[in-house]
């Protein structure tokens, strides 16, 4: 199967397109470079020894979208483009709201256009909004009590691809709800490299430990949680990715939801001490007031993607430390360097 994969050369997308190669797939990448690095691609080449096509283009253009992708065939979409950090999309929200409704909405035209009926999307825990239940599972409510404009588009295209489907009977759409992904490839070849200051919480302990940073912020630590500070489901890349194509090759007609999370929670200073134990270096950090739109904790009933996609997270916290690590000591000022 030949896969387009939109944002295929960021975090997720390069570690997904080195499971989809490894899988006996096509990879097609469609990636506008924005918060991006083409060395991304060339590393997966050589760890797949296989060659991937990509085409430059921003998925919120259609007509620069479809003028990049004419004569180029696909008969699938992974879709991962758009704007991820909650705290940015608190103080840029007009930016989030454009630029991930809008590529949604390009990509379904394109596909309606090409006949193209699987897709596979990024969406996110954040959809449940504020916890009603310790963990959440995918009968939760979505869209009530969402804190931040990321949630929001999450949400809102999710409920774009459930009215496409309706009205195209033939397509058939995976949403998964990511927890928190984390770590890197083993190899420390890829792996996580934001632009600017990190918005999420490992890389910014990776940046730390080498010396780029002088020390973490921990943003709240009065939440009702084990040791005051944020609780999160921590899913290695790399599991993360397989889960993408355990959905692909299980796509139907119409639309179902799976979580893609371990099950288990941790705090950010337990988060620390999994670093530091696995790397035998100390991570300074400063408790700092808590950030617009964060929730004290959120982890995954993960048993309907267990059953139905037969994917379960096999990694740990520590092995996503130890290869977060990995990336980051080879690569101290990312691909770039």
């Amino acid at each position: 199967m030949r896969v387009l994969l939109t944002g295929g050369a960021g975090y997720i997308g390069s570690h997904t397109a080195l499971v989809l190669l490894e899988h006996g797939h096509e990879v097609l990448v469609l990636d506008d470079f924005s918060n991006s690095s083409i060395e991304a691609i060339r590393r997966v080449e050589q760890l797949a020894s296989a060659s991937i096509a990509v085409v430059r283009a921003d998925l919120a253009d259609l007509e620069a979208a479809r003028t990049a992708l004419e004569g180029e065939r696909f008969d699938a979409v992974i879709h991962l483009a758009g704007l991820k950090a909650v705290g940015e999309s608190t103080e840029q929200p007009t930016r989030y709201y454009r630029t991930n409704l809008v590529s949604t909405l390009n990509l379904l035209e394109m596909m309606r256009e090409r006949a193209v009926t699987s897709l596979v999307f990024s969406s996110s825990a954040t959809v449940y909004g504020t916890p009603q239940t310790r963990t959440l599972a995918e009968d939760h409510p979505v869209g009530q009590g969402i804190t931040n404009p990321y949630g929001f588009t999450k949400a809102m295209n999710e409920q774009i691809i459930r009215d496409a489907q309706a009205a195209w009977p033939e397509f058939g759409a995976v949403l998964l709800r990511y927890f928190n992904p984390v770590g890197a490839h083993p190899s420390g070849r890829i792996g996580e490299d934001p632009s600017g200051i990190p918005n999420n919480l490992m890389p910014f302990i990776s940046q730390v430990a080498v010396g780029r940073r002088e020390k973490l912020m921990v943003f709240g630590s009065d939440y009702p949680t084990v040791d005051g500070t944020g609780v999160r489901d921590y899913i290695h890349v790399m599991d993360l990715a397989e889960g993408h194509v355990a959905a692909l090759e299980h796509i139907a007609a119409g639309v179902a939801a799976y979580n893609l999370g371990t099950g288990r929670g941790s705090s950010v200073l337990e988060v620390v001490r999994a670093f530091e134990g696995a790397t035998g270096i100390a991570v300074p950090y400063e408790i700092v007031a808590a950030r617009a739109g964060d929730l004290a904790e959120a982890v995954a009933d993960p048993r309907l993607a267990n059953n139905e996609l037969g994917w379960q997270a096999s990694r740990s916290l520590d092995e996503a430390c130890r290869d977060s690590w990995a990336w980051q000591s080879a690569n101290p000022s990312g691909f770039d360097a």
